[in-house]
């Protein structure tokens, strides 16, 4: 079985930080392909041990979008 999940990936501190909103699960890399790939390893083991009760909490709808808002 497989889920599609949504991945928010942004430049930090020289790399750039991963994160799944759905789960509240993160990951990090020197690229945003590795971030990707690490957040992606994250979920899975996650999905691997954790019990059913966590995974229940997984949110079955994300929007995603961007806002113009006035500056100073």
């Amino acid at each position: 079985m497989t889920r599609n999940l949504t991945a928010i990936i942004q430049a930090e501190d020289g790399g750039f930080v991963a994160v799944c909103q759905q789960l509240d699960v993160c990951s990090q890399g020197d690229t945003v392909e590795q971030a990707r790939a690490n957040l992606q390893e994250a979920l899975e083991l996650f999905f691997e041990t954790a019990p059913s009760d966590e995974v229940a909490r997984l949110s079955a709808e994300v929007y995603v979008t961007q806002l113009e808002v006035a500056v100073g």
